[in-house]
């Protein structure tokens, strides 16, 4: 390698990358890298999905080069591939499946539903392979929120397993998939706990990048049963500026920090409303919170998401609105959310910050 070659690799991945403001080697590899008295000529891949800033981080690393060498002709080819988080402690990995990310809240009512799967439509529109699972045994909303018509029922597959029900190129399985819209679920936490880990052990995911599990709203059986059974990569916490939100969430940001969980970051939901008639921006459930837990707990502060009608009719109607429109602007601030947490968790995978999962143990003293 000539003294050339070496400053430009130490330079490219030193380099942090714009949007996820994160350097090139937490968070990708360069697979080729070769210099010559007239051009140069780099590979790069990146561990997450980043079609929508795929051209601005292109052009900044093209430029980066042609300063770093002083030769005009340069090239470089981007390109993407997610890496699987392996399974520790006493969990049970999950075959076919890389990545698994608990979207949760400390509380119902703060649109963590309709986010989980607003995230999940963007990652899969920043060209992953994306599944969701509704966790929520005893109120399942998935089953709405994708247009899945009432009565259809997911395939069996071979004897054990049943296969996924595919809506707007989403994997997906939920308990309203096998019971009616009137059916109550009268069971005791260890019954939901147990039909959850045969949702999500016994569906055939087919090859998944990431696998997203919409959370029910607490802190009881079904999220300590994730934390102890299941290889979940990261949790993100979904919360409303309004103060009685922000309580809520510090308790499941505390709760999955006890279990070793970590939390990726925050994404702050109906954080602004914009008139539509006269254009005037209000914070009506107050302003700055979610960034303020952010700093408190140190994670990322993944974005913020208006309050507007569009996503709430949007997903009533089982078109979410990133299905509806990947690139409407509602849509792209999903996008953007969807490439700062898959950008951190390749960042935790890097850092190797995913600790083994303690052994919940529980004594009458």
């Amino acid at each position: 390698m000539s003294d050339l070659e070496q400053r430009l690799r130490e330079q490219l991945l030193a380099f942090n990358l714009p949007q996820v403001n994160l350097p090139l080697n937490l968070v990708g590899r360069i697979e080729q890298l070769t210099a010559g008295p007239s051009a140069v000529e780099a590979a790069i891949t990146l561990h997450f999905p980043v079609r929508l800033l795929a051209k601005a981080m292109e052009a900044a690393l093209l430029e980066l080069l042609r300063s770093a060498s002083g030769i005009e002709k340069c090239k470089l080819t981007l390109k993407c591939e997610v890496q699987a988080t392996p399974a520790v402690g006493e969990t049970q990995n999950l075959e076919r499946v890389k990545n698994v990310i608990a979207v949760a809240s400390g509380k119902g009512g703060v649109g963590k539903s309709t986010t989980s799967v607003n995230l999940a439509l963007a990652l899969a529109a920043e060209g992953a392979k994306v599944g969701i699972l509704d966790a929520d045994i005893y109120g399942p909303s998935q089953q709405v929120m994708l247009g899945v018509k009432e009565g259809q029922r997911p395939e069996q597959y071979g004897t054990h397993y049943l296969k996924p029900i595919v809506a707007h190129g989403l994997q997906s399985m939920s308990m309203g998939y096998l019971v009616t819209e009137k059916t109550p679920m009268v069971w005791r936490g260890p019954m939901a706990s147990g039909a959850l880990q045969q949702l999500l052990y016994q569906t055939y995911w087919d090859d998944l990048d990431y696998l997203v599990i919409d959370m029910p709203p607490g802190t009881g059986d079904i999220q300590l049963t994730l934390s102890q059974k299941v290889p979940v990569t990261g949790a993100v916490i979904v919360t409303t500026p309004q103060d009685i939100a922000l309580l809520d969430a510090k308790k499941g940001i505390e709760m999955f920090q006890k279990v070793d969980v970590p939390v990726l970051g925050i994404v702050e939901n109906m954080a602004v409303h914009v008139c539509t008639n006269c254009g005037h921006a209000e914070h009506l459930f107050g302003e700055g919170g979610g960034q303020k837990i952010a700093n408190d707990y140190k994670v990322p502060m993944l974005g913020a998401l208006p309050l507007t009608l569009n996503i709430r009719e949007q997903a009533d109607k089982g078109l979410p609105v990133v299905a509806e429109n990947s690139e409407s602007e509602t849509s792209l601030i999903y996008r953007e959310v969807a490439i700062r947490l898959a950008a951190e968790l390749a960042r935790r995978q890097a850092s190797g910050a995913n600790k083994a999962f303690p052994n919940i143990v529980i004594k009458n003293d």
